[in-house]
């Protein structure tokens, strides 16, 4: 088979479990997508104070549910290697997890202080910040609960039954935020005691308050699917008690997920963070922050799908014992990962400005926003190239050695870096680099320093491995 053929051959077998990932993140996505296109024509302020908020509810979520996401690495193992009844009791010990880490997240959602005064928020926003929040704290138990049936089903190669209750959220979420975001009156069947029901226009909270419901009627959706689905007989899912606690399998599951959740803890607090900092210099700068985010957000949301499939393959191909395949697959779904990331960074830059006009017709924060795409190719790459290795790490279970990567790279060059720039810290700083832009041009050489510390890492890793099963019939 030619090294070409072999390539082909593992995009054949990725790409059907990576398009229904890729269509239900950009369902999630949304969320925060159609929050922004709808309150960025409510207000500059309620934009202002959705971005803070956003950015600590996402530092919060994104953080627990990394912790939670280490069920699907190990569920994935023992999938390939056919211990069924396992994996299965691998999703009732993280159903736990999710549950106790709700507590500890709805704490930081509803005492946002430290958040806020990182921002030096002016009050206007803050009481906005504040009841979107709380309204969250309320969407946090039912997503992270969600995230271990997601991670689940995406070990078991059953990626398009999320996908599917993803979209059924999505479907709810968008009525309902026009519906809270700008209010309305709705009109009553004739005989109530009121001709129509009013509903007040909400701006920012409403956007908290939509999620909340759409996010318990999607986990609704999965138990009744896990109880009446025949697939997951198996399993041993068909039941409507949780096992008890497991310490060991609750050890097991902490032992990956809590490197994993702080890995994804940095990277995402060194973007939610820019926010937090960026606020500090008004209104239209942070807005056209937000819509830079959500715009490479959105792109981002094509390799994690790539990453999250070529995972799922790696980690089901060491359960069966065929660690070249896994090895194969890896390396081949990185390839694929970036040349596809190239593409899409140089179609995004070059449409940029049309881009930017779907989001806002306001001219202000078009001019804010534009100067930071500039960065988006280069970034989107680098991007690709790191999430897609930490990924396959993680189906290896490797988690420790890219968060120390991470903390030095995004945290150091990228957040710290960034800081340095957009405030003119030594003084040096260039006049194009001054604000958000100097923040975007350090998270890219961040994210690059990112890439090429996990790939190295990943190649060393793979090349001791490879030795130690060489030599290991000459020491018996």
């Amino acid at each position: 088979m030619t090294p070409g053929r072999r390539w082909t051959s593992s995009a054949v077998r990725i790409l059907p479990l990576a398009w229904p990932v890729f269509i239900g993140q950009l369902a999630v996505l949304a969320f925060a997508t159609i929050d922004t296109l709808l309150v960025a024509r409510y207000s500059a302020i309620d934009l202002a104070a959705l971005a803070v908020g956003n950015a600590v509810y996402v530092s919060v979520f994104i953080g627990l549910t990394g912790v939670v996401q280490a069920v699907a690495p190990i569920t994935g193992q023992l999938f390939g290697a056919r211990r069924l009844p396992e994996a299965g009791q691998q999703l009732h010990q993280a159903l736990w997890l999710a549950l106790g880490l709700s507590v500890l997240g709805c704490s930081f959602l509803v005492f946002p202080a430290p958040f806020l005064a990182l921002a030096q928020t002016p009050p206007d926003v803050a009481d906005k910040v504040r009841a979107h929040l709380g309204a969250l704290a309320f969407a946090l138990p039912s997503a992270l609960l969600f995230t271990a049936f997601r991670g689940f089903n995406t070990a078991v190669s059953r990626p398009k039954m999320v996908m599917a209750l993803q979209v059924v959220g999505l479907a709810l979420k968008v009525p309902l935020t026009a519906l809270l975001v700008f209010g309305a009156a709705l009109p009553l069947p004739a005989g109530w005691p009121w001709s129509e029901l009013s509903v007040p226009a909400l701006g920012t909270p409403g956007c908290g308050i939509a999620t909340a419901i759409a996010m318990a009627v999607q986990l609704l959706a999965a138990a009744a699917v896990l109880l009446r689905s025949p697939f997951y007989a198996p399993f041993g899912l068909h039941t409507r008690r949780l096992q008890r606690p497991d310490r060991h399998k609750l050890a097991a599951l902490l032992r990956l997920g809590v490197p994993m959740g702080l890995s994804i803890g940095i990277e995402v607090t060194g973007f939610t963070f820019m926010a937090l900092f960026i606020a500090r210099l008004g209104a239209t700068p942070v807005a056209g922050h937000q819509i830079a985010v959500n715009l490479i957000s959105v792109m981002f949301m094509l390799p994690i799908s790539l990453g999250n499939a070529t995972s799922t393959l790696v980690a089901q191909r060491i359960g069966a014992g065929d660690p070249c395949d896994a090895r194969r697959l890896g390396w081949h779904g990185l390839q694929l990962a970036m040349l596809i990331a190239a593409a899409l960074g140089a179609t995004v830059y070059g449409l940029r400005d049309t881009i930017l006009h779907v989001y806002t017709s306001d001219a202000v924060i078009v001019a804010a926003a534009l100067p930071l795409l500039a960065w988006v190719m280069l970034f989107h790459i680098a991007d690709a190239a790191q999430i897609h290795v930490a990924y396959t790490l993680r189906a290896y279970r490797v988690a420790t050695a890219p968060l120390v990567i991470y903390g030095i790279a995004i945290w150091g060059v990228g957040l710290g870096g960034g800081y340095t720039l957009a405030f003119n810290v030594t003084g040096a700083t260039p006049p194009a680099l001054l604000g958000a832009p100097g923040f975007w041009a350090a998270s890219t050489a961040g994210l690059t320093l990112a890439a090429i510390g996990l790939v190295g890492f990943l190649a060393w890793m793979l090349k001791a491995r490879a030795a130690s099963v060489a030599t290991a019939p000459q020491k018996r």
